[in-house]
């Protein structure tokens, strides 16, 4: 099976949260109303600096494909 980049979530107890899963290392969760990320990996104090980099990189591509797959949704 292959997993995509990034996956979207939903859940019933959080109902105006918009949840993008990145499969890839990094690997976490996004809730774009929150800007709030949840990490799966575990990062050194050497890697804080990187970290801060990809996590910008992160919002915006995760940012990015939500935006592009609701535009399939309002132009389908």
């Amino acid at each position: 099976m292959t997993v995509p980049k990034f996956l979207l979530g939903d859940h019933s107890e959080h109902e105006d949260a918009i949840f993008v899963i990145h499969t890839e290392f990094p690997r976490f969760i996004i809730d774009l109303t929150k800007d709030q990320i949840e990490w799966f990996e575990e990062f050194d104090k050497q890697d804080e600096a990187e970290l801060a980099t990809e996590t910008e990189n992160a919002i915006k591509e995760a940012t990015a494909f939500y935006d592009a797959e609701i535009a399939k949704y309002e132009d389908g």
